[in-house]
């Protein structure tokens, strides 16, 4: 183990739950790595994933956003591309912008479609869907509002899921003081308390971690996050 891991995890109990504050204070010393890492969120739910009624998925926009830069792409005819471009779109094309991602090109953040543009778009399923990408109308990425749908995306607007039983996400980045990312965690896990689907007995939430891009999952006490 690398001398940086050694001495981040001489400061880490495994077993300990943290309070929001204390992991969130741990989560950032944690971050020492030479670039400025995400700090991730796992929420594990009382789900089963067998059932598509209890399947999560929903977006959020972050009190703080998420530091970083969203490299939007936009699936368009003529007509709605220069609404995309003005909006502040990075990747934007109809056919031809088909025919790449086909080709693997997927080197974006957020994918957003015209309802025009889906039936080609549909077909990408295999290589959008497995990375989060395809386009949803109910999340508002297949819209004719296209300026809108951008202008939420570069805010840093992000889509979860559930992942079997495991909601994870970024919320935030270790450059974040610690009362922006306390924000955006307690904000987060809130949306998905409110997300609990019908008919879910016992606790909806079981378990809340975070961790940094390159350092330890640490546990979070629930009873700091009021769940």
């Amino acid at each position: 183990m690398k001398k940086r891991l050694k001495n981040i995890y001489s400061e880490f109990d495994s077993i300990k739950a943290y309070s929001l504050d204390e992991g969130v204070a741990l989560a950032i010393s944690s971050a020492t790595a030479k670039f400025d890492e995400t700090i991730d969120i796992a929420v594990n739910v009382n789900v089963d994933p067998k059932k598509g009624e209890q399947n999560i998925r929903g977006k959020i926009q972050l009190p703080k956003s998420l530091g970083k830069i969203v490299k939007v792409c936009v699936f368009a005819n003529a007509d709605k591309q220069e609404e995309a471009k003005a909006a502040g779109a990075d990747i934007i094309g109809g056919d031809e912008l088909v025919e790449k991602v086909q080709a693997g090109f997927t080197d974006f953040d957020r994918c957003i479609s015209t309802p025009d543009m889906m039936a080609k778009v549909g077909k990408l399923g295999q290589i959008l869907g497995p990375r989060g990408l395809m386009p949803n109308p109910k999340l508002g990425t297949v819209t004719t509002n296209i300026k809108k749908a951008v202008e939420d995306a570069k805010a840093g607007e992000l889509e979860y899921k559930s992942n079997g039983i495991v909601i994870h996400s970024g919320v935030g980045k270790s450059k974040f003081n610690k009362e922006e990312l306390i924000a955006n965690i307690k904000f987060f896990v809130d949306t998905i308390s409110k997300d609990r689907p019908a008919g879910i007995k016992g606790d909806f939430i079981k378990a809340v971690s975070i961790s940094p891009t390159m350092g330890p999952g640490i546990k979070l006490d629930l009873g700091s996050l009021n769940i």
